[in-house]
């Protein structure tokens, strides 16, 4: 009520009128409603209703629990049973230890209703009570030290703010199908491992300066099938993130490839060698993905905590499948998905990019801008929802891979790609956006 009399307009407002009325049947239509959670389950439904698709989080002040006129509701003050009011006695009716859960599901039924109480306050919320609003270069008239604006996606990578990497490659038993990498036949397995291997030496590469090797990343790989597990081989094997310094210190092994090169006599055929950390696996009775994106996110959760307060380039996952996942239902793969878009940095949000591999010849979809690009295609469509929109700032690349110049903003994924595509994606979702000399 009070955005619609300030002229304020809600692009995509949840709820419709519902919403509105059920404010204004229980008077609350003046309230600014803030949640205990960064979780809530209403912003999950948002994203998985195509109304956002990188959230942000604002930290709120807790001194708003103290102001005249707020209100404290132990469930949506909305639904029915839930108790308001502004005392202490209402204040103390929050189940606390139920507002701390990771998520609502993680509490029995009849006690998940309490994961969304909320503070009311009244009217509005001043800028300089809205603790990270600094970050969306957003001024604060009062605290001119904070007037810098800044654009999400342009943090530059250097050793105090790092960025990070994580790896998911699917190593179930359909891995084995035959393909063909740079003239050569082999397993989807064996083709994705060599594929990731490289990259990652790509990265390891930039941190390179003069004789050091800088930690400008952090690297983790994550392999799955039945069960999920470090991906590493060798002295770093059962790691999680390892740094570039680490990485090049510790080979699992090299092979010979033979690939073409550019020589004063043309295009000829050389042995060349490649470092490996990753070995090829393809074991996997099932394609549990959703156990890949459960350790994804305890690992950036840490990560996260470590670099709260900086501004680093968010973390990028990239998963790497040829199938389709089981184990869980589409609406959780859906859900987890969120949870680790919805995880940000204080230049963005992480990006996650689901890329699904075939050896047949099919026509992919690319880093599409619409949902009318996947041609009512299932499974496209479950992989778009569970894919980052990714920032303009990567629309350059995505053009030069896709061949068109669309004035718009492409979702993270891909069907139906093949091996050298895959590289060229590889190369997408890796920033390069290193500070020199920093």
């Amino acid at each position: 009520m009070d955005c619609e009399q300030k002229g304020i307009k809600i692009v995509r407002p949840g709820g419709g009128d519902l919403s509105r009325s059920l404010d204004r049947r229980d008077g609350l239509q003046h309230y600014v409603r803030v949640s205990f959670t960064s979780a809530h389950p209403m912003m999950y439904r948002a994203m998985s209703e195509g109304r956002i698709a990188n959230p942000v989080i604002l930290e709120i002040d807790p001194e708003v629990v103290y102001w005249e006129g707020s209100l404290y509701a132990n469930m949506n003050a909305t639904k029915v049973g839930a108790n308001t009011g502004g005392t202490l006695s209402d204040f103390q009716q929050i189940h606390f230890q139920s507002v701390k859960a990771h998520k609502h599901f993680d509490l029995p039924e009849d006690e998940q209703p309490y994961y969304q109480a909320e503070v009311l306050v009244k009217n509005f919320i001043p800028l300089a009570c809205i603790k990270n609003i600094g970050n969306f270069g957003i001024p604060i008239p009062t605290q001119p030290q904070q007037l810098q604006s800044k654009e999400a996606y342009t943090a530059q990578i250097t050793r105090n703010t790092p960025t990070a990497f994580i790896f998911l490659v699917d190593q179930s038993v359909s891995m084995r199908r035959m393909t063909t990498l740079k003239g050569e036949q082999m397993s989807l397995a064996e083709a994705v491992a060599r594929i990731v291997n490289n990259q990652i030496n790509e990265l390891v590469l930039r941190c390179i300066k003069t004789n050091e090797v800088r930690h400008y990343y952090d690297i983790a790989v994550i392999g799955y099938g039945e069960n999920v597990y470090s991906g590493w081989n060798g002295p770093l094997a059962g790691r999680d993130f390892v740094s570039p310094e680490e990485l090049k210190n510790n080979p699992y092994k090299k092979i010979v490839v033979r690939e073409e090169k550019r020589t004063r006599k043309g295009i000829e055929l050389k042995e060349v060698e490649k470092v490996q950390w990753l070995e090829a696996r393809c074991d996997g009775r099932w394609t549990h993905v959703h156990k890949a994106f459960d350790k994804a996110r305890q690992l950036l959760a840490e990560w996260m905590k470590k670099y709260h307060e900086k501004d680093c380039y968010p973390p990028t996952i990239i998963n790497v499948t040829d199938g389709a996942f089981n184990g869980a239902t589409r609406e959780a793969l859906i859900q987890q998905a969120n949870e680790l878009k919805s995880m940000f940095t204080n230049d963005g949000n992480v990006l996650l990019w689901n890329i699904h591999i075939t050896p047949d010849s099919v026509e992919p979809v690319l880093l599409p801008v619409g949902k009318a690009e996947l041609k009512g295609d299932g499974y496209s469509q479950q992989l778009y929802d569970m894919s980052s929109l990714l920032p303009s700032r990567y629309n350059p690349t995505i053009s030069d891979l896709r061949g068109d110049a669309v004035n718009a903003r492409h979702v993270a994924m891909a069907t139906n790609t093949d091996m050298s595509t895959l590289i060229q994606l590889m190369d997408i979702g890796t920033p390069t956006n290193i500070s020199q000399g920093k």
